[in-house]
């Protein structure tokens, strides 16, 4: 619905005159739909400028690392946006096909699976390479335990809910970078959820 999403991104660009705005795209699965999705801000900004509406032509834009195809390619997404926010929710019930709203085998669903850290750290790797910054949101972010691997990794930002930060500062406060750098190097090793559970 292009007309919608124009609508929603005309709101965005009016608004960056007031503040720190920055346009951050969901579920990307492809580099031809993120240039289909900048494409139309390109209207969005055209628009406005015949229409003699201010706006910030520097926004920021961004991408959520959600679906696998985006893990995948992510050093290819790195290239072309300015950040990626990790949401690891959809990521963790993607990359296991794990519905996590099915009592039945939502306890499949968790984010320290080998195969979730390993694919958080390449995604890191790839955007530090390319120069850009990596956050997170998700309920893994506001993980204390997961915190000091995620230090370790490299992640910029961790987005979490207000009674999260407290802990989480704490511990990443208290925490030796390099300590933390080792840890998660050992954990993106280990095979099962259990085994990287067993560091911390």
């Amino acid at each position: 619905m292009p007309e919608m999403f124009k609508t929603q991104l005309r709101a965005l660009l009016r608004a960056s005159v007031y503040g720190n705005i920055r346009i951050m795209y969901p579920m990307l699965i492809s580099i031809e739909e993120l240039e289909r999705a900048n494409a139309l801000l390109a209207e969005c900004k055209e628009e406005l400028r015949q229409q003699g509406i201010a706006y910030r032509d520097s926004v920021e834009v961004g991408m959520m690392i959600e679906t696998p195809s985006s893990v995948v390619m992510a050093n290819e997404f790195a290239q072309r946006v300015d950040f990626f926010s990790i949401g690891t929710n959809d990521l963790t019930q993607y990359l296991l096909v794990v519905d996590r709203g099915n009592k039945n085998i939502s306890g499949l669903y968790d984010s320290f699976h080998p195969t979730v850290l390993r694919a958080i750290s390449y995604v890191i790797n790839c955007a530090h390479v390319h120069g850009i910054k990596v956050g997170m949101c998700g309920e893994f972010a506001s993980d204390e335990k997961a915190s000091l691997i995620l230090l370790g990794m490299g992640l910029d930002e961790f987005s979490m809910s207000a009674g999260s930060i407290k802990d989480v500062k704490y511990r990443l406060r208290n925490a030796s970078y390099e300590e933390a750098k080792e840890l998660a190097a050992q954990a993106v090793k280990k095979a099962t959820a259990e085994e990287v559970k067993a560091l911390l």
